[in-house]
């Protein structure tokens, strides 16, 4: 079949792929097979990877991989918190998908009111925005799909399952638009994953991610700034916790800092769990500034468990518990950027864009 794999970043990555593509003449994985195991330290979309997004169950759990159509049997231990009814969202992996489909790639959380109102919320604004085309959804972390199959009974597709079930639908025209905030280890790995379905769709189109132009830091940050531009009084710290990655693509951290910085907003910090800037980084800043209170908000897809735990946790070394032991009056906004009207408008420009190709 005629294919095209189209990817908006640099040409030698792109005829790389591409040659990766050309040198499978068949998919190389049915539904169910190994994606890899996203790792909880690369996880960059965001929310959360990434964006990028790390569990706690991540840390606990040494398998790495799991089926992407068959929830395990076994039930895990019940857990001592509530993440919402599973019920009410929608894992969009039917089948009658029609010519056109719309994969919408995300890490995933296993925090169910946050998946439904971040990453559910993506990919219904993208269905509304093109509504030709039949949007599906695929997560890259196979812990989260198998800690949700055996919670909620609930089957999330990983990438090579929700591929799989374009091809067995005979879907001709195939977009896959990520939600991670940056070209990191986790975009990379499905861009390779992509490349190996080259030739099983008469086109096929991968996205750029969250924050790739200059245009998109922009953006970014007037999506930011006004969601909290009523803490903005001179007297609150207002600082986002955002994943990190080992990827050079961690600069973005630092970067949208600069563009913060540079357009006067001298009260907005970015920071990491994972990398730079660190928890250390941003609070020498914000001492050095005279601010009575701190606002505390994910720089992530989704609001999981770093959000919940590693930014609003009441263990010692949390970011809310480290700023409360310096003296400041801490608040923190449990809501991912998915949420975000603007963060949401951003992917859908992203995939405007690759339709315009």
């Amino acid at each position: 079949m005629r294919y095209k794999l189209i990817r908006m970043l640099t040409a030698v990555t792109v005829s790389a792929i591409l040659l990766a593509g050309c040198a499978s003449s068949s998919p190389s994985a049915a539904a169910g097979s190994e994606t890899g195991g996203a790792e909880a330290a690369d996880a960059d979309t965001t929310g959360d990877a990434p964006v990028e997004e790390a569990v706690t169950e991540a840390e606990e759990d040494s398998e790495t991989a799991v089926t992407g159509n068959t929830a395990p049997a076994e039930e895990e231990e019940e857990e001592n918190y509530g993440t919402g009814d599973a019920g009410l969202d929608n894992p969009r992996n039917q089948d009658e998908i029609g010519d056109k489909e719309l994969l919408v790639v995300s890490f995933g959380t296993s925090y169910n009111d946050s998946r439904r109102m971040t990453i559910g919320a993506i990919e219904q604004a993208l269905e509304d925005a093109f509504p030709d085309y039949s949007v599906r959804r695929a997560f890259t972390s196979d812990i989260i799909i198998k800690h949700v199959a055996q919670r909620d009974g609930v089957q999330i597709d990983n990438v090579d399952a929700a591929l799989q079930r374009a091809v067995d639908n005979q879907v001709k025209e195939l977009v896959i638009q990520p939600t991670h905030m940056m070209d990191g280890h986790e975009y990379n790995d499905l861009m390779e994953q992509a490349a190996q379905y080259a030739d099983a769709f008469e086109k096929l189109t991968v996205g750029i991610p969250l924050i790739t132009s200059e245009e998109d830091y922009k953006a970014v940050e007037q999506a930011i700034t006004e969601w909290t531009a009523e803490y903005d009084d001179g007297k609150t710290a207002i600082v986002f916790m955002g994943h990190g990655t080992s990827a050079d693509s961690n600069e973005v951290y630092q970067n949208l800092q600069d563009h913060l910085t540079a357009d006067g907003y001298d009260n907005y910090y970015i920071g990491t769990v994972e990398a730079t800037p660190s928890l250390d980084d941003v609070l020498a800043a914000v001492k050095a500034g005279s601010y009575e209170r701190v606002l505390l908000e994910p720089l992530m897809v989704v609001a999981g468990d770093h959000a919940n735990n590693d930014m609003a946790g009441d263990e010692e070394d949390s970011w809310k518990s480290v700023f409360e032991k310096e003296g400041y009056t801490v608040e923190c906004q449990l809501r991912g950027l998915g949420e975000n009207e603007a963060i949401r408008q951003l992917y859908v420009e992203h995939v405007k864009s690759i339709l315009e190709q």
